[in-house]
């Protein structure tokens, strides 16, 4: 991927009728019904909130896909969506016109033009997404709504440790919504952390793809670990018996964001700087 976006952000060339943009989208979930448009619900969504948007700036309807359809509460640090544009436009129209119709708490972060060929959900190589939890007695005031509050002291080694059993292609049907729409359970992870900053307990998982509420499953069940409730070799338990029932209940939306989305290089998109919250190191 490229250094950054700024080049793409404030490129002042007119990009013709037809061409297939590229954005990140960062957004705050918490007031929206998730990402996807609901065609006969009046909650809001942050497509429908995009799609308003750019519609404004190309004064006619622009339809945007997205890297991954993410719920009802959840963030997205690094969203990456496309359009085919259906008016002539510069990067920096869209990304600073779109923004101006935007509410606050929804932003595009760059625009840039990709080949035909690029699709924001196909030509992902992996998705990332990382939970976080504070992890104290008392429930945080600032930031109660992009956080998941665990009153019970949790051992991130423990839940570390018992997170590798997640790694490799496997069968998460023990992690997978009953709403599910998938095809198949299996996916590929490719790492799993989890790393205490202070208060903060940090889960950080990348995979080829997720199930849905995979990774919020994920996080209850591992919470479990970490409280001292099950043991290190639950985990690996739960993947071989399949049963989503054994599992723990599914942690809350508030924690999870979508974190980066992992291209071929050839699209030469821009890199993803570090996620909320917490940076690295």
């Amino acid at each position: 991927m490229a250094d950054s976006g700024a080049d793409q952000v404030f490129a002042s060339t007119s990009l013709p009728s037809g061409t297939r943009i590229a954005c990140r989208i960062e957004y705050d979930g918490s007031a929206y019904h998730g990402w996807q448009a609901q065609l006969k619900s009046p909650s809001p969504t942050v497509q429908g909130a995009l799609e308003r948007a750019l519609e404004r700036v190309a004064a006619q309807p622009v339809r945007v896909h997205c890297a991954g359809r993410t719920d009802a509460g959840v963030h997205g640090h690094a969203q990456i969506i496309h359009f085919d544009a259906p008016c002539a436009r510069t990067a920096k129209a869209w990304v600073l016109g779109g923004n101006s119709h935007l509410p606050p708490d929804i932003r595009i972060h760059w625009a840039q033009p990709v080949v035909e060929t690029f699709h924001a959900r196909f030509s992902a190589l992996a998705r990332r997404y990382r939970y976080i939890i504070a992890n104290g007695t008392v429930r945080p005031a600032l930031c109660h709504r992009q956080l998941t509050w665990q009153r019970k002291p949790l051992q991130a080694e423990r839940m570390h440790t018992a997170a590798q059993a997640l790694l490799g292609e496997q069968d998460f049907s023990a992690f997978r919504a009953a709403a599910c729409q998938s095809s198949t359970p299996f996916r590929c992870v490719n790492h799993c952390t989890v790393q205490r900053y202070g208060e903060l307990l940090v889960i950080d998982i990348e995979a080829n793809a997720f199930l849905h509420h995979m990774v919020r499953n994920i996080a209850g069940s591992l919470m479990a670990v970490g409280s001292g409730e099950q043991s290190l070799d639950w985990i690996a338990e739960l993947l071989q018996g399949r049963d989503r029932t054994r599992a723990a209940e599914t942690a809350p939306a508030e924690g999870l964001y979508l974190v980066d989305v992992r291209y071929p290089s050839q699209f030469g998109l821009p890199a993803t700087p570090p996620g909320p919250l917490v940076l690295p190191g």
